[in-house]
């Protein structure tokens, strides 16, 4: 009964550890100190079994001594299962040879100390302390040595794998956010320097005007973009050197507004880069802006009900070749979303819909 108490609260404790929360935790802060701790807490435990089954048996010194050759013979067997027929088969999802090599290597192991721990260390049994008690303990305690081997090498590996992925995933999403942050239109630059460089022949404050919005957003793209947040007025600041790098290419005919209620707010308030910039970006792409006749774009930005609210009403092309190439970064809102998740999960409403009367409507609310 007290062996089957052991086992129980043996497999409580292990579960315990490997409890979601506890183990990210633990994992967290020093994974490999972790598992070298199960493997000491177990063989603790496992001495006191070994110490309290076998000391009807044997009286000291020889029980001191038995139970150190039995936990040295099982550091053997529990590594030769955790090391090498959980990765070997198990995780190959070769389960029928684990299960195989598991039994023999209980059998072997059980035979080994039925013969000779009886002969080395000089047992007596009689009708009280029957040799059956003692088959009973050896193969009690060399079952556990399989059980629990097996448990934490199949559940250490598993979770290793899991972390993996998420690792994976993780450094997939920052490469993600990474691209977004960096994304900057380099045919819009390009574009645009050229545009200066013929202006300059023929220079005029159109052209100064130029040099110095493009300056202003290559200071953004450059630095502003590697941050985890800027504040309002940076993101803005953004925005209005885009704006008048269009005005100014199509000399100021461009029907785009920014309408900014609450401007003390806009030192305040952090959000991560981009998000706004590219919901405007996105705006240019399909608004056909400069291209045809009565299109627009028009920003609002307010703190409204404790929550920031961005929209951008727009106009949509009619003729979508004509856009086509303009200003198209192959993100858009997919990014914006993800960056929203990560900073925002629960916190945030975002709607990107047609509107009435071949209109595009773009709404962002983030709770404060």
């Amino acid at each position: 009964m007290f062996l089957v108490i052991n086992i129980v609260l043996i497999l409580l404790v292990f579960r315990v550890l490997f409890s979601a929360g506890i183990l990210k935790r633990l994992m967290d802060y020093h994974w490999g100190l972790l598992l070298k701790f199960q493997h000491i807490f177990f063989f603790l435990v496992f001495a006191v079994i070994i110490f309290f089954t076998e000391n009807y048996f044997l009286d000291v010194p020889e029980l001191i001594w038995s139970v150190l050759s039995v936990l040295i013979f099982n550091v053997g067997i529990y590594s030769l299962v955790y090391f090498y027929l959980v990765p070997e088969f198990y995780l190959s999802n070769k389960y029928p040879e684990f299960i195989l090599y598991a039994l023999i290597s209980f059998l072997v192991s059980s035979l080994f100390r039925i013969l000779l721990e009886p002969t080395v260390f000089n047992m007596t049994f009689n009708e009280a302390l029957s040799n059956t008690k003692f088959l009973y303990n050896v193969y009690t305690t060399q079952g556990i040595v399989i059980l629990v081997a097996s448990f934490l090498g199949i559940t250490k590996d598993k979770f290793l794998i899991e972390q993996d992925f998420k690792d994976l995933g993780e450094e997939k999403e920052q490469l993600y956010l990474d691209l977004l942050k960096s994304k900057m239109n380099p045919h819009f630059l390009l574009n645009t320097l050229n545009n200066i460089y013929s202006k300059s022949f023929q220079p005029s404050e159109n052209t100064s005007e130029s040099i110095l919005q493009l300056s202003k957003l290559l200071q953004y793209v450059i630095y502003d973009t590697g941050k985890e947040k800027i504040s309002m007025a940076q993101e803005f600041s953004s925005i209005k050197s885009l704006i008048g790098l269009y005005q100014l290419k199509y000399n100021n005919v461009l029907n785009i507004s920014l309408d900014i209620h609450n401007e003390e707010t806009l030192e305040l308030i952090d959000v991560p880069p981009s998000v706004c910039l590219t919901l405007f970006e996105n705006a240019l792409k399909h608004s056909a802006v400069g291209i045809e006749a009565d299109s627009y774009i028009h920003m609002r930005y307010q703190i409204q009900d404790g929550e920031i609210v961005f929209e951008i009403r727009n106009s949509v092309a009619n003729r979508k070749n004509l856009v086509g190439n303009m200003n198209d970064s192959g993100l858009g809102n997919e990014a914006v979303m993800n960056i929203l998740e990560k900073n925002y999960a629960g916190k945030f409403i975002f709607i990107s819909q047609p509107a009435e009367d071949n209109n595009y409507q773009t709404v962002l609310k983030i709770k404060l």
